[in-house]
């Protein structure tokens, strides 16, 4: 899409979002900071009220988001003062959450369940109460790559704006103003949609293969309001293309493929009339201009959702299909785990400060707070005169998130004549992400199988000098003890686990299996034994990169990437790049 049309389809949006923005839960923005996203953000508050714009700080903490106790008002009342929060505050107004793909879940969560509800339940620091909060979300996603918007949220939100190859000298004013919004605002209950455009909207929905009933309710409620802004009392064709391109395009699984008038198969009428029949024709052209109209959309329907559909769908598509089938994801600086010493600082917990926890005196004083008065009262005959009554298990410490080392453990197969291709790829790709995790400071390790055993030839490091050594002196040729190389990468994965790392498992192998557990020949015992050693594996939840080294995809390494819950990768004519491009993005 050219960068004219792309930027009006982003000013559409906002328009339409202004119309009933409630409704319609927010907007995606995936834009970069700068002089494009700032004038559209302006064109969007010009749209609205200015003042129903509050932004929502990035490392907002719950109790902010929320809400809860009220310390200074608490204090000096003596009872307890329930402090608004953020998502209450922002009741009937747009929350705009800058760099919203790096939000914390749990902010996440809250702010979609006040989506949901209209409402978020309070249950905190003694308090048990429902607050209104029914609000839309303008999220600001700087994500490129692996870093994206929690699905949970963009489902929640109709549309997506993508601004990202636009420059400042293509841009434009909005054609409409903030008068138009308010008309459109009276207009819109009046507004209807003929039953024939719903049936379109659902059958485009189904060729685009979008399953969401929140995308189609979406969809119905920018019809409604695109009418309305076009000063309209019904929706029309054009309504249905236009809402198509704006909530349907981004959320498209597949390349929408519907049988035209054209290619259709001649109707009963059609096959029985005969051409030389004057006295039929004037009744089968009436005939056929009923048929006609009551049609489902055409591809020439569909042309504005093409046009919105991202130029990467296949990637894209690539990457759900990876997150899916493996969603223990490989993260590139390994699994988030709490800590009570190190980290980023994520909430507090109850906990004592003499076993090595920091403490929070206000989170404390917070815990303390409700009790007081209750504590005075059991006080009452005994000589204690401390202002606060504080007791070991008001105690709060600081939490906090670190993410453990990643290590990535290749399992090569180095058996027999076919495995001897693969060698040299293998040994480029190590050395590739080996420099790739020394910036990360991740580590890497090499198990080779071949013979009769499989033997452990890196250990986990960061050293190139030692996995350089290690790959020049990989030999090939022999036997595949494929089982004994998976329990050997079960047992080096659980030692880096209980170590604190995160292993990741990249087998290389095209999955023929002719050496058993034990050590003897022979492929339907060594088949039976690797399919066992995948499924214990697979028990132990960790992660695992199949890649199929095989010159054409094989049935049985698919088969045994299943029995091992990893992502499998064909990759029958891979060099060393593709293979560590490979690798990298399952990381």
């Amino acid at each position: 899409m050219s960068a004219e049309p792309t930027w009006q389809l982003a000013l559409l949006a906002a328009a339409v979002f202004a119309v009933n923005p409630h409704r319609l839960g927010g907007i995606d923005v995936k834009a970069f900071p700068g002089p494009v996203r700032d004038t559209w953000l302006a064109e969007l508050s010009g749209l609205l009220d200015q003042e129903r714009l509050r932004r929502v700080p990035i490392n907002v903490s719950e109790a902010r988001l929320l809400g809860g106790l009220n310390f200074t008002a608490t204090a000096q009342a003596g009872k307890p003062i329930l402090e608004q929060g953020l998502l209450s505050e922002c009741h009937q107004q747009v929350l705009v959450m800058p760099m919203a793909e790096r939000a914390e879940r749990r902010v996440v969560a809250h702010i979609c369940q006040a989506l949901d509800n209209r409402s978020i339940r309070l249950q905190r620091d003694g308090f048990s109460k429902e607050l209104p909060a029914e609000l839309s979300v303008i999220a600001l996603n700087e994500g490129i790559d692996d870093e994206q918007l929690e699905a949970s949220l963009g489902e929640r939100l109709a549309f997506q704006i993508q601004l990202f190859e636009l420059a400042p000298s293509c841009l434009s004013a909005s054609t409409f103003d903030r008068a138009d919004i308010i008309g459109a605002q009276q207009r819109l209950a009046d507004v209807t949609v003929p039953e024939t455009l719903l049936t379109q909207l659902v059958v485009g929905s189904v060729a685009l293969g979008v399953g969401s009933s929140r995308a189609t309710q979406f969809a119905f409620d920018t019809l409604r309001a695109l009418a309305a802004l076009h000063k309209r009392d019904a929706a029309v064709d054009d309504d249905v293309a236009t809402a198509m391109a704006l909530v349907l395009g981004h959320r498209a699984t597949q390349l929408p493929a519907l049988e035209t008038a054209s290619d259709a198969q001649p109707s009963e009428a059609e096959q029985n009339h005969d051409p030389g029949d004057a006295d039929n024709n004037d009744d089968v052209s009436e005939q056929e201009s009923v048929q006609h109209s009551q049609q489902p959309p055409g591809d020439q329907l569909l042309d504005a959702a093409k046009a919105a559909i991202p130029a990467d769908l296949l990637r894209i598509l690539s990457h759900r299909n990876t997150q899916g089938s493996n969603k223990r994801s490989i993260g590139k600086s390994g699994a988030e785990q709490l800590s009570l010493k190190r980290g980023r600082p994520c909430g507090t917990l109850a906990g004592d400060p003499r076993r090595g926890g920091k403490l929070q005196l206000i989170a404390t004083l917070r815990a303390a707070a409700p009790w007081q008065a209750l504590r005075k009262r059991d006080a009452i005959g005994r000589q204690k005169k401390t202002a606060l009554d504080i007791r070991k298990h008001d105690l709060r410490v600081t939490r906090y998130r670190q993410r453990s080392e990643s290590t990535s453990v290749f399992v090569v197969d180095a058996s027999g004549s076919a495995a001897m291709h693969r060698l040299a790829e293998a040994k480029g790709a190590v050395e590739l992400l080996l420099a790739d995790c020394y910036s990360r400071r991740d580590s890497v390790a090499l198990i080779s199988f071949r013979g009769t055993t499989a033997e452990l030839l890196l250990p986990p490091t960061r050293s190139l000098v030692r996995a350089k050594r290690a790959l020049a002196g990989l030999p090939g040729g022999g036997g595949t003890p494929l089982a004994q190389a998976i329990d050997t990468a079960t047992v080096i994965a659980e030692q880096i686990q209980r170590a604190g790392g995160t292993p990741s498992i990249v087998l290389l192998t095209d999955g023929i299996a002719n050496i058993d557990r034990m050590g003897h020949p022979g492929r339907a015992q060594a088949a039976d034994d690797a399919l066992a050693s995948a499924r214990q594996f697979r028990s132990r939840a960790i992660n695992c990169v199949l890649i199929d080294t095989s010159p054409r995809g094989q049935p049985r390494a698919e088969k045994l990437a299943e029995a091992l819950a990893s992502l499998y990768l064909p990759l029958p004519h891979a060099n060393a790049q593709t293979l560590y491009n490979a690798v990298r993005v399952t990381r």
